[in-house]
Parts: structure tokens; C-alpha cells; sequence
């Protein structure tokens, strides 16, 4: 595997030339990060949405986490689509899925990597997955009034250079702006890095 460093000023520039409005997005294929817009602490890269784990040790069984977005390239643990109301993870066939009972959420619930439209004994995931894209960028599950937010806290994984967040549903009438407004970022290969 090949080290690139870029410097803070060119990773800036690359990736504020990729974002895109989560309301443009409806139906793309086009994969990329889903990112929280306020980078707390990491002022370089940010968090994304993030399946536990990475190459053969991914972990369906744990809540999804923000995890500071990893790159330059797009790890399959992190690359998303959005297909109309739904957050894709198309390297597993998974759908980002509010953790819920007979199709409804309580605040505080976590988001988990499941089968898209699952349905199996006490996870019906059609109504746990369909999200509203607000245009500020807060993502509600559907007509629940719970909105996708990290926790103000964070701490190192086993990379102590790397750091994740809890990822849950709160009031979107409490939640704190910081914490949960999100964008999607679409991923650009680059000529001689990526492929």
C-alpha cells in the first residue's frame, strides 16, 4: 500500500470541491462519504458514517459510528450512495437502519448496518430506514421526528491517530446543530492515486 500525505491546504481543496447538497442527490449512484459538516475535532478530515471493522473484519453485529473520514482513497467500511430515502452501503448491500421495534424508534436508538428492507423477527426495516434529507442538512428518520447526531464526545480507535463518535437518533427539535447536520460528499478518483 503506497503513504500519500497531503498537506491540510490541499486536502482542503479537494474536498471542498466534492461536496454536493444531500437534497441533490436523490436517486445517484455515484458513492462517496457521508459527512458530518462540522469537523469538531478533526479540522482536517472530519467524520463520516461508518461501519465498524475494516477489510475481512467488518462487524454487522455493532451500531454503526462516525469515525473520522479515512483516506485519500474511499474504503468500502465509509463509501455510501443515497437512493431516494436511503443510505447505501453498496460494497455490502447494507442500508444505514435506525435500531427500532415493530417499525418505530425512540430517541437515543443506534443506527445499524443492515440488509435493506430486512424483515425478520423484531426488525422490520422498511420504516427504519427511510431517512428525510432536511436542507440544512439534518437527516431524520422519516415522519419520526428523530434525527441522525453524534455524541459531543470522542476517543481513539486502535489507530490512536484515528478518533470515532456514538452515532444515534435524538429529538430533532433538541439536537445541536454541530452534532447533526450532514452532507454527502461524492468521491473523485484521482489520476495515479486511486484505482
Amino acid at each position: 500500500m503506497r503513504d500519500f500525505r497531503f498537506s491540510t491546504v490541499a486536502r482542503a481543496a479537494v474536498l471542498s470541491a466534492c461536496f454536493v447538497p444531500l437534497v441533490a442527490l436523490s436517486n445517484t449512484q455515484a458513492p462517496g462519504h457521508f459527512k458530518l459538516k462540522n469537523s469538531l475535532d478533526r479540522p482536517v478530515d472530519g467524520y463520516c458514517l461508518d461501519v465498524v471493522g475494516s477489510g475481512r473484519y467488518i462487524r454487522f453485529d455493532m451500531p454503526l459510528t462516525a469515525h473520522n473520514c479515512k483516506g485519500p482513497q474511499l474504503y468500502q467500511d465509509e463509501a455510501v450512495i443515497i437512493e431516494g430515502s436511503k443510505i447505501k452501503f453498496p460494497a455490502y448491500g447494507a442500508c444505514a437502519t435506525v435500531a427500532g421495534i415493530n417499525g418505530r424508534a425512540l430517541p437515543g436508538a443506534a443506527l445499524v448496518p443492515r440488509q435493506c428492507g430486512e424483515r425478520s423477527p423484531f426488525m422490520e426495516a422498511e420504516n427504519l430506514l427511510r431517512f428525510t434529507f432536511h436542507p440544512d442538512g439534518g437527516v431524520e428518520l422519516a415522519g419520526s421526528g428523530l434525527c441522525m447526531t453524534v455524541s459531543d464526545q470522542s476517543d481513539s480507535t486502535f489507530e490512536p491517530a484515528h478518533r470515532w463518535r456514538p452515532l444515534y437518533m435524538a429529538r430533532c427539535s433538541e439536537v445541536d446543530p454541530s452534532r447533526s447536520q450532514w452532507e454527502f460528499v461524492e468521491y473523485i478518483p484521482r489520476s495515479g492515486v486511486d484505482g
